[in-house]
């Protein structure tokens, strides 16, 4: 029985040890434009409908619907270790999303949490 306690513990240890070493925090648009000039790594992942990308996006954006199907198997295609901006229109869908690349084991998520519009509102670069 200790044996079986003992396994379970580190089990245990090693999933909060692997959620310590993840980044996921809320970013203004104002920092999210500074990443963005500062660490071209970065990959903004748009989860707004694919209407409302071609309407307008951050440069060199990537969209992945949060609404489609087939978004889980999305994400899984993407690098599970790069840092990701993500963002919807407002928030709400990206939030959603932030929470499933989590349960996915993406390791560094910056939510933007005004959204798009806010980006958009504020002057900064807008591709079509």
């Amino acid at each position: 029985m200790n044996k079986l306690f003992a396994l379970l513990l580190s089990l245990g240890c090693g999933t909060a040890c692997l959620a310590a070493d993840a980044t996921f925090k809320n970013i203004s648009v104002a920092d999210a434009d500074a990443l963005l000039k500062k660490d071209k790594s970065v990959v903004v992942l748009d989860v707004r409908t694919d209407v409302e990308f071609k309407q307008g996006h951050i440069p060199g954006a990537t969209n992945l619907d949060y609404i489609d199907n087939g978004f889980k198997a999305g994400l899984d295609k993407l690098d599970k270790s790069k840092t990701y901006l993500l963002h919807c229109q407002s928030g709400g869908r990206s939030a959603k999303a932030e929470k499933l690349m989590k349960e996915a084991g993406f390791k560094s998520v910056l939510h933007l949490k005004e959204g798009f519009g806010a980006w958009e509102a504020q002057g900064k670069p807008v591709e079509k």
